[in-house]
């Protein structure tokens, strides 16, 4: 039986109004149920652009965008957000909201116009801040996180939305070492719980411990998408970046190196 894509591009165009500039390109490209898909390319290849347009936030020139095998376009903000969370590559904050405050927004999708959020999604909040370390640090206003214990709470109002579909742009970006291993482990459990993770990178390294699929990206359009294995190549990468790269296999790991 043919399984139907969580997410789909297909034939998929975009570009800017402003300048009329196209800066994506008959894009398609799946995304299967219960995988995690890394986008990888160099900066301004497009993959901030592809998130977006996953979120239905840019609307494309061309093609169609499916969720689920809907037009995404048929869903309401609201249906969007129970279906997919976005941990954004940072975020200003103008109040000084504590971080159960702020995780708690996560739960908008849930609340009719005006409706304050409930014990369950008091709950909901309480139980990401746990899932990303950061529980015993509720009351604590989120201006006096540091950068890494920020990111965290991107990730934490995110799954707030108990997403079937969770987005990240970027996500290690800003973490250290302690904290990327304490993210991918994260993720590597809600896999185990049947969510969907789409992310963006330009860091191979990253897209090789996590990813189970590769979409390769440069200057807005694919290069190449298949399993990790099959994409994250030598070859494959010195194409989508434009310069000599080698992919080495070390204690079954596989390390991405250039010169």
């Amino acid at each position: 039986m043919r399984v139907v894509n969580l997410l789909a591009f297909n034939n998929v165009r975009f570009g800017y109004r402003h300048n009329g500039k196209t800066v994506m390109s008959d894009v398609s490209v799946g995304i299967k149920p219960g995988s995690v898909t890394a986008i990888l390319g160099p900066n301004g290849a497009g993959k901030t652009t592809l998130l977006k347009l996953a979120l239905g936030r840019l609307q494309p020139h061309e093609g169609q965008i499916l969720l689920n095998g809907k037009a995404l376009e048929s869903y309401s903000r609201r249906d969007l957000g129970r279906w997919m969370g976005l941990v954004p590559q940072g975020e200003h904050l103008p109040y000084d909201y504590s971080l159960l405050e702020y995780v708690v927004l996560g739960r908008a999708p849930y609340l009719k116009p005006l409706e304050m959020p409930g014990e369950a999604d008091c709950q909901a909040a309480k139980q990401a801040l746990d899932n990303v370390g950061l529980g015993s640090y509720q009351n604590r206003p989120v201006t006096r996180l540091s950068g890494g214990e920020q990111q965290m709470v991107l990730v934490a109002r995110a799954l707030a939305q108990q997403p079937k579909l969770l987005l990240l742009d970027e996500p290690t970006a800003h973490l250290d070492l302690k904290n990327k291993y304490k993210l991918i482990e994260l993720l590597r459990k809600l896999v185990a719980q049947g969510v969907t993770i789409l992310f963006t990178t330009h860091e191979p390294e990253i897209a090789s411990i996590l990813a189970t699929d590769l979409v390769l990206i440069r200057d807005g359009q694919i290069v190449h998408t298949g399993t990790l294995d099959d994409t994250l190549t030598g070859d494959r990468l010195s194409d989508a970046y434009q310069m000599p790269v080698k992919v080495m296999k070390i204690d079954g790991h596989q390390l991405v190196i250039w010169s």
